[in-house]
C-alpha cells in the first residue's frame, strides 16, 4: 500500500534524476493566489455534506510538448513549451473533484519508481487520497507523451501503460471495504477492468451510485455499464456501442439496454454536450422523434452567449425508429466559446468535465445547472498545457454564477 508522503519534488522523464521545482505553477489562467482573484469565503455557499467519492482506473505521468505544427515523417522539430505533469483518466477527474472541494478517494495502481512517487506526491498535494493505490516492487508507472499543435490546437498522445498491471488480489477486501466506506459516488475510467468489476460489485451491494465515463470499447466495460447509474461518454461510443444510426438514437438504445441508467452524457468537445434523462413513462402522453427534438433544441440555441449554457426538452416518450421509446428529457448543453488566442490545450478536457460532473451530482445540482457548470470547468482547463494546470479552484470566479 502506499503512504501519503509530503510532495517536495517534481516528476522527471523516465531514467532521469528528480529536479527540485524553483517555483509552483498556478493552477488556472490567472494566479488563484493574486489579490481580489477568489471569491472570499463568505460568498462562497457550503460544500455538499457528503463529499467522499471513489474513483477507480488510470493515473500516469504526461510528458507534454507543444509544436508549432505537428511534424511530417523523419522530420526533426523543436517544442515551443514543455511540461511534466500527473495524467490519466482517473488521476485527472479526481484531482479536478479535489480542486471543486470534494474528497476523492483512488484505487489505482504505480511502480515504485520516480514516476509512481511524483504521481503519489502530486495527487496527495492536491487533496486526492492516495493511501488505496498499490505500489509493485519493480516494473514501471504508466506514462504518457503527449504532442500538442499550436496551429490546429489538438493533441496526440502515445501511451505505455504500467507494468505489472493490476489484478483483483491486490485489493484486500479490509482496503476495498475502507475506500467504499461513506462514499457518495463511484467513479470508474473503463480501465483496471477486473480490480473495478469487484469494486463495482461491492458498491452495488452498498448501494452506492456508479458513474462511469465509456470513453471507448473495452473489455469488461460491458459488466461496468451494467451496474452504472449514470454514463457519460465519448462522441464516437454510443453509436459505436449500439449499432445506431446517430447520436440521439444511440442514447435512447442505451438507456433501453441498461435499465439501472438515469441518465446518459455524450461530450460532442467544442459542441458542447447532449444529455438524456430518464423519467417515468407511466404519465407521459406526448410522444416525439429524438433526432427531431434535438433539431428543435439546436435552433433554439443562443449564438450570440460565450457561455455554457442548456436547452432542455420537456418530459415525453422519446422515439427512435427501429429501436424503440424510453421516457425522458433531452437537453443540450453548449461550450465555451473561447477566444483562439486563449485556447492552449484540450488534454484531458474530457476528464475535467467528469469530476465538475462528480461534484454536481454531490451538489444535487439539477441537469439544466450542471451541464453548463461542467463545460465551464472544462473550457477553463484548455487556457492551459496539460491536464491539470489549469483546473480551477471552488473560489474560481468564472465558477460564482454556478455556486452562488
Amino acid at each position: 500500500m502506499a503512504t501519503r508522503v509530503t510532495p517536495h519534488y517534481s516528476l522527471s522523464a523516465p531514467g532521469t534524476a528528480w529536479v527540485k521545482p524553483a517555483f509552483s505553477l498556478p493552477y488556472s489562467l490567472h494566479s488563484s493566489s493574486s489579490p481580489g482573484f477568489k471569491m472570499s469565503s463568505a460568498s462562497v455557499p457550503p460544500l455538499p455534506d457528503n463529499r467522499v467519492v471513489l474513483g477507480c482506473g488510470a493515473v500516469s505521468v504526461d510528458f507534454l510538448a507543444t509544436v508549432a505544427a505537428y511534424p511530417n515523417p523523419d522530420d526533426k522539430i523543436r517544442s515551443t513549451s514543455f511540461k511534466v505533469q500527473g495524467g490519466g483518466n482517473a488521476g485527472n477527474a479526481s484531482t479536478c473533484a479535489a480542486r471543486l472541494g470534494l474528497k476523492p478517494r483512488l484505487i489505482s495502481k504505480v511502480a515504485d519508481d520516480p514516476q509512481g512517487k511524483g504521481i503519489l506526491e502530486e495527487l496527495e498535494a492536491d487533496g486526492v487520497d492516495s493511501s488505496f493505490i498499490v505500489v509493485s516492487e519493480g516494473g514501471n508507472s504508466p506514462f504518457s507523451y503527449v504532442v500538442v499543435d499550436e496551429q490546429t490546437k489538438t493533441r496526440t498522445c502515445i501511451h505505455t501503460p504500467g507494468y505489472p498491471p493490476m489484478i483483483p488480489d491486490e485489493l484486500t477486501e479490509s482496503n476495498l471495504l475502507a475506500a467504499l466506506d461513506g462514499a457518495r459516488l463511484v467513479y470508474f475510467d473503463g480501465r483496471l477492468q477486473d480490480t473495478a468489476l469487484v469494486v463495482a460489485q461491492e458498491a452495488t451491494r452498498r448501494g452506492i451510485p456508479i458513474l462511469i465515463d465509456a470513453e471507448s470499447k473495452r473489455e469488461g466495460l460491458d459488466d461496468l455499464l451494467n451496474l452504472s447509474t449514470y454514463a457519460i461518454c465519448s462522441v464516437k461510443f454510443p453509436e459505436a456501442w449500439t449499432d445506431s444510426p446517430s447520436i440521439p438514437s444511440a442514447l435512447v438504445s442505451m438507456l433501453l439496454k441498461l435499465p439501472k441508467l438515469k441518465f446518459v452524457i455524450v461530450t460532442l468537445g467544442e459542441d458542447g454536450c447532449l444529455m438524456l434523462e430518464r423519467s417515468s413513462e407511466n404519465d407521459l402522453s406526448e410522444e416525439a422523434d429524438v433526432d427531431d427534438l434535438l433539431e428543435t433544441l439546436k435552433h433554439k440555441k443562443d449564438s450570440n452567449t460565450s457561455w455554457p449554457t442548456c436547452i432542455s426538452s420537456s418530459e415525453v416518450k422519446l422515439r427512435a425508429k427501429g429501436i424503440g421509446t424510453v421516457g425522458g428529457r433531452l437537453l443540450l448543453g453548449t461550450a465555451e466559446k473561447i477566444p483562439p488566442s486563449e485556447l492552449v490545450d484540450t488534454t484531458g478536457a474530457g476528464d475535467s468535465f467528469v469530476g465538475a460532473v462528480l461534484f454536481a451530482l454531490c451538489d444535487n445540482m439539477p441537469p439544466e445547472k450542471m451541464l453548463p457548470f461542467a463545460a465551464q470547468v472544462a473550457g477553463i482547463g484548455c487556457r492551459a498545457l496539460g491536464a491539470r494546470t489549469g483546473l480551477p479552484q471552488r473560489t474560481d470566479p468564472r465558477l460564482a454564477s454556478f455556486l452562488l
